[in-house]
């Protein structure tokens, strides 16, 4: 049995980008939902982390800078998905094809 990651949301991705995860069957929790909104990037990580969720963002600069911060402390995180700013719908079904395709396994880190 495949095991998808679960997924946490941050600041700057739409509430219906997980709505629409969700009616595909995925675990997704938002940053609204969990009260962590004006976290910092780290923070954020961090969370997601002590969580087992795999992040998705847009923001590549930072999350690439955090994701080697990451690696160079041998810490572990859950994933970091960095997709590009477009509409809602585009945004889930890349996502979607992305999980639907890699095991949490294979996310993490």
């Amino acid at each position: 049995m495949t095991v998808f990651a679960a997924l946490y949301t941050d600041e700057d991705m739409s509430a219906l980008v997980a709505t629409l995860l969700r009616s595909r069957g995925l675990d997704v929790t938002t940053v609204p939902e969990q009260a962590t909104l004006g976290k910092t990037d780290l923070e954020q990580l961090e969370f997601a982390a002590s969580l087992g969720r795999c992040i998705l963002t847009h923001n590549r600069v930072d999350f690439e800078r955090l994701h080697l911060q990451y690696m160079e402390e041998g810490k572990q995180h859950f994933g970091i998905i960095v997709v590009p700013q477009k509409n809602a719908y585009e945004v889930a079904r890349r996502i979607g094809i992305l999980v639907s395709a890699l095991t949490a396994d294979e996310i993490i880190n």
